[in-house]
């Protein structure tokens, strides 16, 4: 237990340092590049220094488990360097309980960010897009979801200039985003306030406008909106939104935290959309502390043994590469699995059991060797 305590601190140490070092030089990175692209609009140090510190996060949670087999990478070179592992080895402990402190410590790890950096990540991703959007003078519009209903919002331009706000309420949508069924248009004069109410039963979204089907068009100014109501097979609705724009409205899968996953898929499937992406993306999130636990079981599987000289470059070049191919093995079956061309539950679970089982077998080869 003592040697377990002594292996697993040493790794959190190793972990500690590395990702200090990577949040300081993707801070630096992010800054610069805020600098650049908004250096028409006069943000100055601070806001870059603002911008940037939100953007990072992302980056940073992204890139977790390439610092996980670096960390572990750093852990057993060090103590065979240090003629530590062959002095655990000479007392007769096997491989696989050295390994086993520093893979429960990364599983660990793992489950503390998915709980408690997930969500952080989405909360400064949010906040982040809404600043750029307000520094890119963007136009408004945005897209939630309710409990058996789509909303959409998009601006009402008159004249070059934005006249007010149109607020769309949908039963359910086309899985392309572009027909909406038993939809609702309330306007909203920017002055007035709401003037006008369409009803369709269906909205179908065309190259700059909505092409709407058995209508009903109240007018909210007068006394009696029931009374003027105007009915008609058609009408046409200027709109700026586009079928692609609806879809990203609902925000990468990144954006929504671990814990309300769930129900914003079951929210998506309600109202018609795919929700393929995030399927995915929730059995990804399940799967990472293992897949940062089988990082450091690859870094042992290269690193374990006493090692001297031109031995250790090799042993250190080729676990980082064997981290860096499952790595990309994972984002490989994750566009397989946003695709649908296989499970999201594979997608998400088959290159850890992959890695892992191979790492294992290395171990073991060695072990017996």
């Amino acid at each position: 237990m003592i040697l377990a305590r002594y292996v697993a601190r040493r790794f959190l140490r190793s972990f500690l340092m590395i990702a200090g070092v990577f949040l300081l030089i993707l801070f630096l990175i992010d800054m610069i590049e805020m600098i650049r692209r908004f250096s028409d609009r006069q943000i100055g140090l601070s806001g870059a220094a603002r911008l940037a510190a939100l953007n990072i996060a992302g980056s940073f949670y992204a890139i977790l488990p390439l610092m996980t087999v670096l960390a572990g990478i750093a852990l057993f070179l060090g103590l065979a360097r240090s003629s530590e592992m062959v002095a655990i080895r000479a007392s007769g402990r096997s491989a696989l309980r050295v390994v086993t402190a520093p893979v429960v410590a990364a599983l660990v790890l793992g489950a503390l960010t998915v709980g408690l950096l997930n969500p952080m990540v989405a909360a400064t991703g949010s906040i982040y897009d809404e600043a750029v959007a307000e520094i890119g003078r963007e136009g408004s519009q945005t897209v939630s979801l309710g409990d058996s209903a789509v909303w959409l919002r998009q601006a009402m331009q008159q004249d070059g200039r934005e006249a007010g706000q149109i607020v769309i309420r949908a039963r359910r949508a086309s899985p392309d985003a572009v027909t909406l069924y038993d939809a609702s248009f309330l306007v909203f004069d920017a002055e007035a306030g709401p003037v006008r109410r369409i009803e369709a039963r269906e909205a179908r979204l065309t190259p700059g406008a909505w092409q709407l089907h058995q209508v009903s068009d109240f007018a909210l100014d007068r006394d009696n909106p029931q009374a003027g109501v105007t009915r008609s097979a058609a009408m046409t609705l200027a709109s700026d939104l586009t079928a692609q724009r609806i879809r990203e409205g609902f925000g990468r899968p990144e954006s929504v935290p671990v814990w309300q996953l769930p129900a914003f898929i079951a929210g998506l499937e309600r109202a018609g959309f795919s929700a393929a992406r995030h399927k995915v993306w929730f059995q990804m999130e399940l799967a990472r502390p293992f897949l940062m636990g089988a990082m450091v079981m690859i870094a042992a599987a290269f690193t374990m043994q006493h090692m001297r000289g031109r031995s250790a470059g090799g042993a250190v070049l080729m676990a980082f590469g064997a981290g860096i191919a499952l790595f990309f093995l994972r984002n490989l079956a994750q566009v397989l699995g946003d695709n649908g061309q296989i499970p999201p539950a594979m997608a998400a679970w088959t290159p850890v059991l992959v890695g892992a089982m191979l790492a294992l077998g290395l171990i073991l080869k060695r072990e017996d060797g």
